[in-house]
């Protein structure tokens, strides 16, 4: 009782990194047209982040963006202090910026399973330490990071992102129990197969085996993850916290 409907987030500022297109596109629009003022972060196309600034503008939203490196964490820490001198509050903290680079496990280089964990996992962990200090002072806030159904189950030469996300999904968990007490919610969603920049580079081959893995039939899309992410990230979710919400038609279960 007493509490705002789902689509409600007027007065709250959401921060979403990597979202200038795919799925952190689709969660900043869905954040917007609920009412959020939504700060995406993005690595370096700039392009593609104006695009997502006028589809926030044309859902009546304020949107702003802001340049930096998530593997960088002194960059990662300066992006929080900058967007709480401009706005005053983060309500909504979307980890969803990351990199995967495929390779055998006998074949991954050193330098790319640090660019993988670095992005994925430290990224993440540093963005988390240094909102956590606000989220704290505002007594409340929501923190959802995206992880990956190949973090629950593993996949051929994704040795490296598998791990990152597991870690992920093991960082969630960790910090939900933390600031469980200052009423700060840790969720993570986990996508399967997202028709996103990544699987269009799919064979037709590897796209049909894929598909028979999925009970649904199909791949989802950016939107089926975002509409996830606003529900965690809404008072509809006031009770669920350290959770892990699959966004996969079934091919994890």
């Amino acid at each position: 009782m007493g509490q705002k409907p789902l689509g409600d987030f007027d007065g709250k500022l959401a921060l979403i990194t990597g979202g200038s297109r795919g799925i952190g596109r689709a969660c900043a629009l869905a954040l917007a047209q609920r009412g959020a003022a939504v700060v995406i972060g993005y690595g370096s196309n700039q392009p593609a982040a104006a695009e997502t600034l006028e589809l926030i503008a044309a859902a009546g939203a304020k949107g702003s963006a802001i340049p930096f490196d998530v593997a960088d964490s002194s960059a990662a820490s300066e992006a929080i202090e900058k967007v709480i001198a401009e706005h005053g509050r983060i309500d909504v903290l979307v980890n969803n910026a990351g990199i995967a680079i495929d390779a055998l496990v006998m074949r991954i280089k050193d330098e790319d399973w640090d660019r993988q964990l670095n992005a994925n996992l430290r990224g993440p962990f540093a963005l988390i330490r240094a909102v956590a200090r606000a989220m704290i002072k505002q007594r409340r806030g929501v923190i959802i990071n995206i992880a990956s159904v190949v973090g629950e189950t593993g996949n051929v030469g994704q040795a490296a992102y598998s791990a990152s996300k597991a870690g992920l999904i093991g960082l969630t968990k960790s910090v939900a129990r933390e600031l469980g007490s200052r009423n700060i919610r840790v969720n993570a969603v986990s996508p399967g197969l997202i028709e996103t920049d990544m699987t269009s580079k799919l064979t037709a081959q590897v796209r049909t085996r894929m598909l028979e893995a999925i009970p649904l039939g199909r791949l989802g899309s950016p939107l089926e993850v975002a509409n996830a992410v606003a529900f965690l990230a809404s008072d509809a979710a006031s009770y669920i916290t350290g959770e892990v919400l699959k966004v996969n038609g079934g091919m994890h279960m």
